[in-house]
């Protein structure tokens, strides 16, 4: 009995160490199926062309197409087949009939069983987002939303805004006309510029430099400082007295609203402030 006891131990040692090797080989062979690409959603998919111009007929390229793999380490030769499982030409086996990829009137409509031919357009494809892009809804909508809270939001900030910083943002967008502008006009173009350029008039709003500047123009409109002709530096219309020299390369005004923040600008700019009212 001890005899076939050991023969038994013999066959089944061998056994089984062949299927633990066989199960480390599946294991290793299944890695580089989990890549960085995101999960694959079956689904009608829509590409458009980029750009104003829709030719009738637009051809996209399906072969001599390569795409770096991560996981592997090379580049991959890609082509479009129609009796190919897959578009990675090393997976390939046997003859390949080349498929073609025509967008019409700078659209292509690709429904959710040609998986191939998305995963092409959608991943791999050198011309994405270049040559055209994939329809997306959710995205597109997560903008316009965004979008639209920006524009809420500039619109909001305009109508609190006092005059004088609405004066004060209209200057930076056209200048001294402001001058001629009642307050209603001033609110009125300003909440237009609100609706169009919301980003920009948001900017300006939290722009602590933009009312000194505006300051600055008044002061100099009215006469009580004055700004060389060289555009170089600033005095006290009163009694010729030097304010500030412009740095080089610098806008005038800008130079002179950093100026009223120190010390010695802030004396001169509080005096000018109660002179303007």
């Amino acid at each position: 009995m001890a005899k076939k006891q050991t023969k038994k131990v013999e066959v089944q040692e061998p056994y089984m160490e062949t299927v633990v090797l066989e199960d480390t080989s599946v294991q290793h062979k299944e890695r580089p199926i989990k890549s960085k690409t995101p999960k694959w959603e079956i689904k009608d998919r829509v590409y458009f062309l980029k750009g104003d111009n829709k030719p009738v007929a637009y051809i996209v390229k399906t072969q001599d197409i390569y795409w770096f793999d991560e996981e592997k380490g090379y580049e991959r030769e890609l082509k479009l087949t129609t009796n190919q499982k897959t578009i990675f030409v090393d997976e390939m086996m046997g003859q390949q009939r080349l498929a073609h990829i025509i967008f019409r009137d700078g659209m292509l409509v690709v429904p959710k069983n040609k998986v191939q031919l998305q995963k092409l357009l959608s991943l791999y494809h050198p011309g994405l987002n270049r040559l055209y892009h994939e329809h997306k809804p959710i995205k597109k909508a997560v903008d316009e939303l965004a979008a639209i809270e920006t524009e809420m939001e500039a619109l909001n900030a305009a109508i609190n805004l006092d005059i004088s910083m609405a004066e004060a943002v209209m200057r930076s967008i056209i200048g001294s006309k402001v001058s001629k502008m009642s307050s209603k006009e001033l609110k009125r173009d300003l909440l237009i510029e609100a609706k169009k350029s919301p980003k920009l008039i948001m900017s300006l709003i939290n722009d602590d430099n933009v009312h000194l500047r505006n300051i600055g123009v008044k002061a100099v409109e009215a006469s009580i400082i004055t700004l060389a002709s060289n555009q170089r530096t600033f005095h006290l219309k009163s009694t010729g007295q030097k304010l500030m020299t412009v740095p080089f390369d610098e806008h005038p005004y800008s130079a002179l609203a950093a100026w009223f923040k120190t010390d010695e600008g802030m004396d001169i700019y509080t005096g000018i402030e109660k002179r303007l009212k």
